[in-house]
């Protein structure tokens, strides 16, 4: 505890060797722990539903992404079987962020890396580009917590292509 009463320090978030994934633990014959949940009835729906604000026009008229990132990162959570222990809001949240994070960058490509500072009239840098930055970071976060859940639960192999692979083709071509 600091001279102040506040307390700083300690393990940062994330620190410290990642778990392995559990089809590596059964390749290697390790016993492994698993807990048996009781699981509702289930309707036998595929996905949940896509909320409004994912479908949402934007104010530019272009499409939103969203939607097609949230489909396609619950169809390779289905493949995978591990749907069911990633929550929907954190899914939502991924595709979210990548849809924010590509309008940012299409308005880099439009509008440039300066802009006019409102008062003086000086260049400054672009606030799309921090926005971008900050999405992209929103974006890996969530990713990395989707994937260790994949990893920690999936007892068939997961390699192959992600979600997260079509990031820059989905930038690149508009989609």
């Amino acid at each position: 505890m600091a001279k102040d009463g506040t307390r700083i320090g300690g393990a940062r978030v994330g620190a410290g060797r990642k778990k392995k994934a559990l089809v590596d633990k059964i390749n290697e014959g390790k016993k492994t722990e698993t807990i048996e949940f009781s699981t509702p009835v289930l309707k036998g729906e595929d996905m949940p539903p896509i909320k409004d604000y994912m479908i949402a026009t934007q104010k530019n008229g272009e499409k939103f992404i969203a939607k097609d990132v949230y489909e396609d990162t619950w169809t390779w959570l289905k493949e995978r079987q591990c749907e069911s222990v990633v929550n929907p809001q954190l899914v939502q949240q991924y595709a979210m962020a990548i849809g924010r994070w590509v309008q940012c960058e299409n308005a880099v490509s439009e509008y440039g890396f300066l802009a006019k500072h409102p008062t003086t009239g000086a260049a400054i840098a672009s606030l799309y580009v921090a926005m971008s930055r900050e999405y992209l970071k929103q974006v890996n976060q969530c990713w990395f917590q989707i994937l260790q859940l994949v990893k920690e639960n999936s007892t068939s192999d997961f390699t192959g292509r992600t979600p997260q692979d079509d990031l820059m083709e989905r930038l690149l071509t508009g989609k």
